[in-house]
């Protein structure tokens, strides 16, 4: 062996003895419906990697609904993660870049860490982000130790993702029984949670006391979730972070400035020069895939009328959605990582108002008074930021409580030196390793919190909240302040350098941006989410039903 080759092995030798992996043992035999399995002992936890909860969507099976995994013989090892869903390989680097060891079609699978001596544990199903084009249930952000030995069983799942888990199409339509096409990787989420629903006593874990857990489009995902008929009592608890209640493609009909999902997937399906489904089915899965994206195919769910049958934002309004408590939240910066998604800073402070005054009508003065001119990038990232994702996390606790049902809201503004000294004060998903306990474990280009005490207490704090809200529906944290219930006085959690409850989190921003979005649902014709300030088209004058 030649030196540097030896200095490669000793290196790997050393890491794999430092892994948490490496300490594992042999974990006891759980006898579970789907089959005997055999996972990893770590301490009091045990970890279950890589069980397959569907069959493979590969061939034929491409873009149809997931079929349940038999159960299998004899006894099967879950030592080891399985591939991730197909996505593309991530150009340009950002800093959520963490390009997954393993990827294939036959990626329908997911983990369990449970307590050592778990029975009738509360559960959290955690659903990855990633725009529906990246991620994956094994991400080490998402460890799901920490959450074990607070005495809650942590399930994480793959779903297909891209063209793979979000094409619709009039021949996929036709072969469908319901007459109804994409949603694919919604699908295969709801098959995950029938998987959680029918094995998950063998584990330790208590059916009837399952939370559905998502950030980014996994936030997305649980409002999804919270309206589709095909996922009703499949969960008691709901959390969403940082989730966006963006205008959603509908599957025949062109409306609020988007084609039909059909009419996207055919033209897709024509530059891809595919003739029909069997075609598309026939090509690779990875080049299927990258050339989707590169053309340009942003996946997301799809109003069918079955699957989800009205606008996120009707349903809400119509009070459909599952009547479960909910915990939903947004990060200070989100805009700061996501850039892309705000508009350009304008050359001087009266170009800005004379296009906010343009564009926003009689709205104007309040837009500016929210988002004035005297900073200009702050401006316009808070405004992105409130459009997308803080009215969403206010807009679900507002209708979750007029359900009934207790909603806890909160803001993550939590800064540390390597992500403020880089512009990235509370970015988007920033929260995360907060959540799980995982700050040692972030992916390779993330800001890195220092290892000390303060982030440490800040954590503990969180998996407290989190892992008590699964547990009980209302989220407390040894030795931290009561977070008490959005319900009339909007109270709020902030999460700073210590957790601080509050009230009124930013007074008059939920009230502008309903507005707004009700004025554009009621035009019709314009995304409400994606074209915020200097880029929105100008604001139709107010509509009937909405507030002036």
């Amino acid at each position: 062996m030649t030196l540097p080759r030896f200095v490669m092995a000793l290196t790997v030798l050393v890491l794999l003895a430092a892994s948490p992996q490496a300490r594992a043992e042999p974990g006891p035999i759980v006898q579970a419906p789907a089959g005997a399995v055999q996972g990893m002992a770590d301490g009091d936890v045990n970890v279950f990697k890589g069980l397959p909860y569907a069959l493979p969507p590969t061939g034929a099976w491409r873009w149809r609904p997931p079929r349940p995994a038999p159960a299998w013989q004899g006894v099967r090892q879950a030592t080891r993660f399985a591939p991730a869903c197909i996505q593309p390989f991530p150009t340009p680097r950002t800093i959520y870049t963490d390009v997954p060891p393993r990827m294939e079609e036959d990626c329908l699978y997911l983990n369990i860490w449970t307590p050592a001596k778990a029975h009738n544990a509360p559960v959290i199903v955690w659903i990855h982000g990633g725009a529906f084009t990246s991620g994956m249930g094994d991400e080490a952000i998402y460890d799901g130790t920490k959450f074990a030995k607070q005495g809650v069983i942590l399930v994480s799942i793959n779903y297909r993702l891209g063209v793979l888990g979000y094409l619709a199409h009039p021949e996929l339509s036709a072969e469908s029984p319901q007459g109804v096409s994409g949603n694919y990787g919604l699908l295969d989420q709801i098959a995950a949670l029938h998987w959680v629903r029918q094995n998950i006593a063998a584990f330790g874990g208590d059916p009837a006391n399952v939370t559905i857990a998502g950030e980014s489009a996994g936030g997305l995902s649980v409002a999804y979730l919270m309206v589709s008929p095909y996922a009703r009592g499949l969960f008691a608890k709901a959390i969403a972070e940082s989730a966006y209640l963006v205008s959603t493609p509908e599957l025949k009909a062109a409306r609020f400035g988007q084609p039909s999902a059909e009419a996207t997937g055919a033209i897709l399906a024509e530059k891809l020069g595919a003739h029909n489904i069997g075609e598309l089915r026939g090509m690779d899965g990875r080049l299927l895939t990258n050339t989707a994206a590169y053309l340009g195919f942003g996946p997301q769910g799809v109003v069918d009328g079955k699957l989800l049958p009205r606008q996120l934002v009707e349903a809400f309004d119509r009070g459909e959605q599952a009547p479960v408590p909910l915990l939903a939240g947004f990060n200070s910066g989100e805009i700061r990582s996501l850039r892309v998604l705000a508009p350009k800073v304008p050359a001087s402070a009266a170009i800005y108002e004379s296009q906010i005054r343009a564009r926003y009508g009689d709205l104007a003065e309040a837009y500016l008074q929210l988002y004035p001119s005297a900073n200009l990038e702050e401006s316009i990232i808070q405004a992105t930021r409130d459009a997308l994702y803080g009215w969403t996390a206010e807009r679900l606790a507002v209708k979750q409580t007029a359900l009934g049902q207790p909603a806890y809201l909160y803001i993550f503004d939590h800064g540390y030196p390597a992500a403020d000294s880089a512009g990235l004060h509370a970015f988007h998903g920033s929260e995360l390793p907060f959540v799980f306990g995982t700050t040692d474990r972030v992916p390779p280009y993330w800001p890195k919190p220092p290892a000390d005490a303060a982030q440490a207490a800040l954590s503990d704090a969180m998996v407290g909240y989190w892992t008590s809200f699964a547990r009980t529906g209302v989220p407390v944290a040894s030795g931290q302040p009561d977070w008490p219930a959005f319900g009339t006085t909007h109270a709020f959690m902030a999460f700073e350098q210590t957790p601080r409850p509050g009230t009124d989190l930013v007074p008059g921003m939920y009230a502008l941006h309903e507005e707004v979005v009700c004025r554009r649902r009621a035009e019709q014709n314009t995304p409400w989410n994606w074209n915020i300030g200097l880029i929105s088209p100008p604001l139709p004058a107010q509509a009937p039903g909405c507030r002036p």
